[in-house]
């Protein structure tokens, strides 16, 4: 976390002095950049892989310079298994972020396939499209486990355990614990018509809401969504956990 009181002199020195790249940069941006005025850092993306032991943040460092201009460094914070402490390096660019990130974390599929910009990600004003490539390698670097947007989670979390229309909805155990979750991602895990025991047709959806927590640790809320209701009526129930939300799913579908 950044300390609000830095000074944006320090906090450049800070940064480059953990960088192991940081000689790369070009003396008269690093000169410019040590005249600013003030700075603003953020966590631009963030991916988890507990299970490949992958770990890796993006961050943007955003300077405001004297004549009114602003310059952006960006930085790579990983660690990859087998390592006890984390790696940092900085770059004058996306596109350098993007090409240290195929380095290390391989490169887009050979085929071109399609692939998709995380909805978390700005792309606003940027022509060549650097950043798309960047969430495409993102997306599709192996081993695969979980791309997250880091995008008003916490707030994300509350919508849906608000939303959860079933009594054993988790409880206030759940909902304080994902009050600190700052990056999130949603995946479909199943979605398909059943016949109900009376004959009628039902619409069911599963989506796992999985969240990053600040500790690093991970934590899933499993939503339902069905018509499996008297009257048709389209209904959510969110659960803590997979076999729970399948286990209600299948209640459902005997509804009469």
């Amino acid at each position: 976390m950044s300390d609000p009181y830095e000074t944006t002199e320090a906090h450049l020195e800070r940064l480059l002095g953990r960088a192991l790249n940081s000689f790369d940069l070009p003396d008269p941006l690093v000169e410019r950049i040590g005249t600013a005025l003030a700075h603003s850092s953020s966590l631009y993306t963030t991916h988890h892989s507990p299970s490949a032991g992958v770990w890796r943040e993006t961050h943007r460092h955003t300077y405001l310079l004297a004549d009114g201009a602003s310059v952006s460094l960006w930085e790579l914070t990983y660690r990859t298994r087998g390592e006890r402490s984390m790696r940092c390096e900085v770059f004058a660019s996306k596109g350098d972020l993007t090409l240290a990130v195929t380095r290390r974390f391989g490169a887009l599929p050979a085929d071109g396939a399609a692939t998709t910009i995380p909805s978390g990600l700005d792309v606003e004003g940027d022509p060549d499209h650097d950043l798309a490539l960047l969430g495409a390698l993102f997306a599709t670097s192996a081993p695969r486990h979980r791309e997250y947007t880091v995008e008003q989670s916490a707030d994300h979390a509350r919508r849906v355990l608000r939303r959860a229309e079933n009594g054993d909805r988790p409880g206030e155990g759940v909902a304080s614990l994902l009050r600190s979750a700052y990056a999130h991602r949603i995946t479909q895990a199943f979605g398909g018509r059943q016949a109900l025991a009376d004959g009628r047709d039902a619409g069911f959806s599963l989506y796992e809401h999985a969240f990053v927590l600040l500790d690093g640790s991970e934590f899933s809320l499993w939503e339902v969504e069905h018509t499996a209701t008297p009257d048709g009526r389209h209904m959510c129930e969110v659960y803590a956990s997979e076999s729970a939300a399948r286990g209600a799913m299948e209640v459902r579908s005997r509804v009469r």
